[in-house]
């Protein structure tokens, strides 16, 4: 049954790094490369450290190799986590941003056929001069240059068709009557031809309109006459030069199209990829930005959070008693010595009258971190230090562990109980220890005791407050939950604990939680910062 689970939590990894994978890397990168090849070598990489760093204490890999692995392996989990938060986000951004630039696009587009109109439309325009009336033929003459000289016998020029660069595929030439009767069918396709043959070079009536056959020689479309025509010279010059005028203002708004054609379609690969690397960059940003916050939040040690607490049956000489509670230090392959320091530091910069240890202390055995713990043998108070077993500490070897603590000035409440000056102050081991025979007993802690006196108790786990209720225990100090540690991680942690963190009220008893020190894990907390609380005793006789 293990083996299946371990398989599927394998399989479901696989899965989200694929997605990873895809929308972080695939989808931004334009084909095979570095970038690519990189970005899959990170994501191929960093799951095997993300493993070797979860399981290397318990495979019992050297505690060296442990802390070379820690780091990158449990800022790469969390780091991922992350992106894919923020990836699955963007999943909803992403078509945002897609119609945005399709709009934007459009808009863009929208506005260029407007401007090509007022270029093209202006008195210049090639089109707008062939389909004119008298300059465009004007215009034309003088583009055929010797080529339009003056046909023999009838001293007409070759401008009228020739010149708007016409030429009509015809039958051939039967006779000369034919072929002067498709010169003068040429010369009337142009609507006002300045050098066509009429009296005094007047224009003539039956002349075309400007839409018809000038309409054909402002498309560029030429015709050819019959072989052995007497206009066979002037017609293919004046041709050529209509083409050359016509054909030149013809192929300008063709190219304009193909400009319009060229420009990327909504939806395009360019499109596409750069909304991929916008949701990539936004998301890669939010998420090393959130990890770094985090992360700087437990390195730089706990701050001091403060309550007031009353208690019905604590005396007025008690008033005002200040115990600070530490829990879920967790040193290990990432928080060590240094860190033990600071919280060591912050403590004591509280003045408290006695210190609550309440589990969680270490990850990893007395050989390998007993050097880490040395500084809590400068916690200070005036009624001392006391340690409860949390459930890390079965996985670490407790027994060495709570006669490590003592030799360091704490005092161990192993199923116990002390009297204190106004209350008595229990505790019990963590619920953990019960694989061990070493699990919690009430009856041992709390059965014999005063009843009218105010009681302290000292549990590791949130949980253990039922247990507490029915023993009559005013007060309980728990840690373990960290408060979630991990967001979204306070939404599965509340579910799982009766108070995930603060004071809460279960009948006559009141349970206090504290988010933890430490971390446990990476060394990152996002909305659930670490603390040390002053938890401060006050009498309702005062």
């Amino acid at each position: 049954m293990v083996i299946v689970f371990l398989l599927l939590v394998l399989a479901l990894l696989a899965v989200l790094h694929w997605y990873v994978w895809r929308r972080l890397v695939r989808d931004t990168t334009a084909g095979p490369g570095p970038a690519r090849r990189i970005g899959t070598a990170v994501l191929v990489v960093g799951p095997v450290l993300m493993l070797a760093a979860l399981a290397g204490g318990r495979m019992g890999m050297p505690f060296a190799l442990q802390r070379v692995l820690a780091w990158p392996g449990f800022l790469y989990m969390v780091l991922a986590m992350y992106l894919l938060l923020a990836l699955l986000v963007g999943e909803l951004v992403r078509p945002l941003l897609r119609l945005f630039l399709e709009r934007r696009a459009a808009r863009a587009g929208g506005a260029e056929p407007s401007r090509t109109a007022e270029r093209d439309g202006g008195p210049a325009g090639a089109g707008t001069a062939a389909t004119g009336p008298a300059p465009a033929g004007t215009a034309s003459a003088p583009a055929a240059g010797p080529a339009s000289a003056a046909r023999p016998g009838g001293g007409e020029t070759a401008s009228g068709a020739g010149a708007l660069g016409t030429v009509t595929e015809e039958p051939a030439a039967t006779g000369p009557g034919t072929a002067e009767s498709g010169r003068a069918e040429s010369a009337a396709d142009g609507p006002a031809a300045a050098g066509t043959a009429g009296p005094a070079g007047a224009p003539r009536e039956d002349a075309a309109p400007a839409g018809g056959a000038s309409a054909t020689a402002a498309r560029g479309t030429a015709t050819a006459e019959p072989e052995g025509s007497g206009a066979d010279a002037g017609t293919a010059a004046g041709g050529e030069a209509g083409t050359g005028a016509s054909g030149a203002a013809g192929r300008e708004p063709s190219a304009a199209a193909g400009a319009d054609t060229a420009r990327p379609v909504p939806g395009g690969p360019s499109r596409r990829l750069f909304v991929a690397r916008a949701v990539g960059a936004a998301a890669a940003v939010a998420a090393v930005g959130t990890v770094g916050h985090g992360t700087y939040g437990v390195l730089r040690g706990p701050k001091v959070k403060r309550i007031t607490v009353p208690l019905a049956k604590l005396p007025r000489a008690a008033h005002g008693y200040r115990i600070a509670v530490v829990s879920d230090i967790h040193l290990g392959p990432v928080l060590g010595r240094g860190f033990a320091q600071k919280v060591v530091d912050t403590v004591n910069s509280t003045n408290p009258d006695l210190i609550a240890v309440v589990g969680d202390l270490v990850d990893g055995s007395v050989e390998d971190l007993g050097p880490a713990a040395a500084p809590l043998a400068q916690l200070r108070a005036r009624h001392g230090a006391y340690f409860v077993t949390g459930n890390h500490e079965y996985f670490s070897g407790a027994e060495q562990w709570v006669e490590q603590v003592r030799s360091l000035g704490l005092r161990p409440l192993e199923n116990a109980r002390t009297e204190l000056p106004g209350f008595d102050l229990a505790g019990v081991n963590d619920v953990a220890g019960e694989d061990e025979g070493q699990g919690p007993d009430y009856d041992k802690a709390l059965g014999d005791r005063d009843r009218d006196r105010a009681c302290v108790l000292m549990a590791h786990q949130p949980v253990q407050i039922h247990d507490a209720v029915r023993h009559g225990v005013d007060l309980q100090l728990s840690g373990h939950t960290h408060g979630g540690q991990l967001w979204p991680g306070p939404l599965i942690a509340d579910r799982a604990n009766p108070t995930l963190a603060g004071l809460e009220r279960y009948g006559d008893t009141q349970l206090y939680v504290s988010r933890g020190a430490g971390a446990w894990g990476p060394p990152t907390r996002v909305g659930a910062p670490s603390d040390v609380t002053v938890v401060e005793l006050a009498s309702r006789r005062a």
